[in-house]
């Protein structure tokens, strides 16, 4: 079983980086979670104006994977940790994926949450395949999805039990940055977090899982300073 963190992108002016992962099982499954900027970043990020994230063709995540031998139609499983561009700009391409999303994320897109207007061209594209979840679930042994809403409606984040490493906490943006000093009761609260008491019993429930769990490592969802410590894919964690 091992773990790929896969780079999609970077913000120049203050090194966020835009992460998805490849969870690979021990009989060669492939799950894959979020899928990182649509192609049209790659064209904006080219302008002399632009400012923001920063994408290459490279860091599209389907040329991500294929440095790994991994085609979009090799992934089982497509955990959609929320439907924000950064996470979801490429669903549209893995068709032959079910897709693992929490039941509530979903239906708020569904229903017209002004969020997710910009991605609706590919969360909802009528070819995909989509498995709702309600809560925390195990989706396979080794591989544990946590509601975590606050920084969205039905935000999840990731548990992994990597047989070396041990558990392996993919925060996803229930916590972006590390805590540092901060408790998860006074911690900053970003200008994309939605509902800040959600987004504090998340941070909690986060921290005391990581601590339950004795879980070895976690990976926050956009901590420039944690972000050089993590090996990159195509190195891994096992």
């Amino acid at each position: 079983m091992r773990l790929y963190i896969m780079q999609l992108g970077m913000n120049p002016t203050n090194g966020n980086p835009y992460p998805s992962y490849l969870i690979q099982m021990d009989d060669g499954l492939n799950i894959l979670v979020d899928t990182g900027f649509d192609p049209q970043m790659v064209e904006m990020s080219r302008r002399p104006d632009h400012q923001g994230a920063r994408v290459t063709e490279d860091d599209l995540v389907v040329n991500q994977l294929a440095h790994l031998g991994v085609r979009p139609e090799n992934i089982r499983y497509l955990i959609a940790t929320h439907f924000d561009r950064d996470h979801a700009g490429c669903l549209a391409t893995f068709t032959g994926a079910e897709i693992v999303v929490q039941r509530r994320h979903y239906e708020a897109a569904k229903t017209g949450h002004p969020r997710f207007t910009n991605t609706r061209d590919e969360w909802g594209d009528p070819r995909l395949h989509y498995r709702l979840v309600d809560g925390d679930t195990e989706l396979l042994p080794g591989v544990e999805l946590i509601e975590t809403s606050g920084h969205v409606p039905g935000h999840q984040s990731v548990l992994v039990r990597l047989p070396k490493t041990g558990p392996v906490l993919l925060a996803i943006d229930a916590m972006a940055q590390a805590l540092g000093n901060y408790t998860p009761e006074n911690r900053p609260i970003g200008p994309y977090d939605l509902d800040e008491s959600g987004t504090r019993d998340s941070t909690r429930k986060l921290v005391d899982l990581a601590a339950r769990e004795e879980v070895a490592l976690i990976v926050y969802g956009h901590d420039p300073n944690e972000w050089k410590k993590l090996k990159k894919a195509p190195k891994f964690y096992e």
